[in-house]
């Protein structure tokens, strides 16, 4: 051997930094295709808006950005919905006023997608158009009328529109297309424990809790996830600029 000339990595050294090298792009490879799915499972889904139901806040054509790990987590977290365990696990109870997404209780593959108006025990009622909790009226005041094609005819159409406030001081925006609409007037629903109460904003225009044979009463374990953003908009093939990354509340 030459003064201060390398040696020679031995054979055995060479072939074993070869399998390291590619014992980690295979799992680099299983993180990325894993990736998406442990994402869509743990920690947000995406969704679109094809009804006009919570019109003013969501529009038809929304994509839709929701928390899988608000609540917690049940067997409606994972793909496929498998009955893998029963109720919520590092559950968190939703509040009034939240934007949920959760599984239609008389058919359990179809999603919806409505706000969170009355909580366990709770008594709900509408008289008049107005929403009463525990037999007060929930406060609203009349803001500027909303002009959108809310029938889906390519018609815009001017709606009365007001600003809604929960008692725990949650505020948004609610339609009122019909004066003595069909679901105006209702009875008074005592909200079951374990179950929450939902009503869409668009109030003539949402199939919600008020429609006991259709929606009514949503189990806790069927909520997927609470709504957070609005992350872009199509309005056919079109882009809206002005609803991309927008908060929802």
């Amino acid at each position: 051997m030459l003064p201060n000339a390398t040696p020679m990595p031995a054979p055995r050294a060479r072939g074993g930094r070869r399998k390291l090298k590619i014992g980690l792009w295979i799992l680099a490879g299983i993180l990325v295709f894993c990736a998406p799915l442990i994402m869509r499972t743990f920690i947000w889904q995406s969704f679109s808006i094809p009804a006009s139901s919570m019109l003013p806040t969501l529009f038809v054509g929304d994509y839709i950005s929701v928390s899988k790990s608000a609540y917690g987590y049940s067997r409606y977290s994972l793909p496929l919905s498998p009955p893998a365990f029963s109720g919520r696990i590092f559950a968190t109870e939703p509040q009034r006023g939240d934007l949920v997404v959760f599984r239609l209780p008389r058919d359990d593959t179809v999603d919806y997608i409505k706000r969170v108006i009355g909580l366990p025990g709770d008594q709900v009622q509408m008289r008049n158009g107005m929403l009463y909790l525990n037999g007060a009226p929930v406060k609203r005041e009349r803001v500027a009328d909303f002009v959108h094609d809310v029938n889906g005819d390519g018609i815009p159409t001017r709606v009365k529109r007001w600003r809604e406030t929960l008692p725990n001081g949650v505020s948004y925006e609610t339609l009122d297309m019909q004066d003595n609409g069909f679901l105006d007037n209702t009875q008074v629903y005592t909200v079951p424990a374990g179950h929450y109460f939902m009503l869409g904003d668009n109030r003539d225009n949402s199939t919600d809790s008020r429609v006991l044979t259709q929606v009514g009463y949503v189990p806790f374990d069927h909520l997927v996830g609470r709504v957070t953003t609005v992350m872009f908009s199509l309005d056919g093939g079109n882009l809206r600029f002005d609803r991309m990354s927008v908060p929802v509340r």
